[in-house]
């Protein structure tokens, strides 16, 4: 069996370093993430399995702080006559005193690297090319272990990969790889190891192993993240409330429905936050959707559709701006209407067990309240955009999630899926609801329609 891969993870303090391994183990609790210099110091590590058997050893390591005066004193440490190779000195400077005294931070760096197959440089590309990273990779590279330079924070605006590049170019690292800790991008691991594969011939079946297994998951993750939002969609549209056509009954009733839905939306955020292994105050529910870049506004206020450009129905046009759909079948019924009705319930068995108690509950002046249609469509939207943000967040963020506009418009504009109208005869189909048959077959198949549909867009 072959031997996992072992990844020294070096650079200058405060460069991401382990921004960088929280990310690529998917762990929001490895190490400690934080603006103040030398955070780490000890090293640290994480092994990246497939099916049990570790393919790839990761180890964290304090940042380089002093590498000019480093450089300087090995440069010393030649004997009259001698012209000993990278490790050899290094070797003797393990050895000495100053290794646990003024250099004890580098030794550690060293040591590990030395221990060893290759190491990835951890650069922050927003700082400029000065004479100390330089002086770093002349001692790095004494290790005689293979250097992959990682270019960090490229999502900022204000990066200087250009210069960066020249200048490993110059010190003969013409191999780099992007891969911003904080916003990696969906195949930034996939090139990160396909790079180390080029150095390492001999692990390539081990990365390849370990690219095709975290393809799967980010694909498996993505499905799952689907069901969950099929599942809160059709909860919410098949949720109904009956109440007497009373105002003060009517908007107690409209007011635990929209507080059901709304609980009901944060806990599809928090299955979706654990689904991708992120913190549960990274979002809420009651932070949604986007306000001055920032998730933020009520679920059911009408300038929150607006934001995300949801057209608002007639019910909410007309000043209820309530969210909920009110059945207008009640109350006016005339006599011919309601002798219709009667008939009906007395049909048969079929149609009284679907319709029967709706029925009899509006000749008897009750109004059932369902979620309209537009708060379907901003459900839809919110929790997708919170899978796409998700799909790119790096584990080293500390911030809340932020969002993009959604550039599709399938939820704002197009046909509500079939699903959504079948769930909305199917009282039956919601948690929300009394009774709930969750297992039913019917059921079942339409959220996994709706899964797919989801997917898709």
């Amino acid at each position: 069996m072959n031997q996992a891969l072992k990844l020294a993870v070096v650079g200058h303090t405060n460069v991401g370093k382990t921004s960088l391994l929280r990310t690529l183990t998917r762990d929001v609790t490895f190490g400690e993430v934080s603006h103040r210099p030398s955070t780490t110091r000890h090293v640290e590590g994480a092994r990246l399995s497939v099916d049990g058997q570790a393919l790839l050893e990761l180890y964290d390591t304090p940042g380089l702080e002093d590498a000019i005066a480093l450089l300087d004193y090995l440069e010393r440490l030649d004997r009259p006559g001698e012209r000993l190779d990278g490790p050899a000195r290094l070797a003797r400077f393990l050895e000495s005193s100053e290794a646990r005294q003024r250099f004890e931070q580098e030794a550690k760096v060293l040591r590990q690297l030395l221990a060893s197959d290759a190491g990835l440089y951890v650069i922050d590309a927003r700082e400029p090319v000065l004479a100390k990273y330089r002086d770093e990779l002349a001692v790095l590279t004494m290790c005689g272990r293979p250097l992959l330079p990682v270019l960090n924070f490229v999502a900022c605006n204000q990066h200087r990969e250009d210069d960066w590049r020249d200048a490993l170019a110059r010190l003969g690292l013409h191999a780099l790889v992007r891969f911003d800790s904080v916003a990696p991008p969906l195949d930034g691991e996939r090139r990160l190891y396909e790079s180390l594969a080029l150095m390492q011939e001999k692990s390539r079946p081990s990365l390849q192993r370990l690219i095709d297994d975290h393809e799967q998951q980010r694909v498996a993750r993505r499905h799952s993240g689907a069901r969950l939002i099929a599942e809160l969609l059709i909860d919410s549209a098949a949720c109904r409330r009956s109440v007497a056509a009373e105002p003060a009954l009517e908007q107690a009733a409209i007011r635990e429905l929209r507080e059901a839905i709304r609980q009901r939306e944060q806990r599809c955020v928090e299955a979706m936050l654990r689904l991708y292994a992120f913190r549960p105050e990274d979002a809420k529910a009651d932070d949604l959707p986007l306000l001055d870049g920032r998730w933020g506004d009520d679920l059911f206020n009408p300038e929150t559709l607006k934001q995300l450009g949801v057209k608002v129905g007639g019910g909410m046009a007309a000043g209820a701006a309530t969210g909920v759909g009110i059945d207008l079948l009640v109350g006016g019924v005339t006599l011919g209407a309601a002798a219709a009705l009667g008939a009906l319930i007395g049909g048969g068995a079929q149609t009284l067990r679907s319709y029967g108690s709706r029925i009899k509950g509006k000749l008897k002046g009750q109004r059932e309240l369902t979620v309209d249609d537009a708060v379907l469509r901003l459900l839809a939207l919110r929790q997708h955009l919170l899978l796409q943000a998700l799909e790119v967040r790096g584990h080293a963020a500390t911030n809340r999630v932020n969002l993009a506009s959604p550039q599709d418009n399938t939820w704002r504009e197009g046909k509500l899926p079939e699903a959504l109208s079948m769930a909305r005869a199917h009282p039956e189909w919601s948690s929300l609801n009394p009774g709930a048959q969750l297992t039913q077959i019917d059921r079942l198949e339409q959220v996994e329609r709706l899964r797919n549909e989801i997917v898709a867009t």
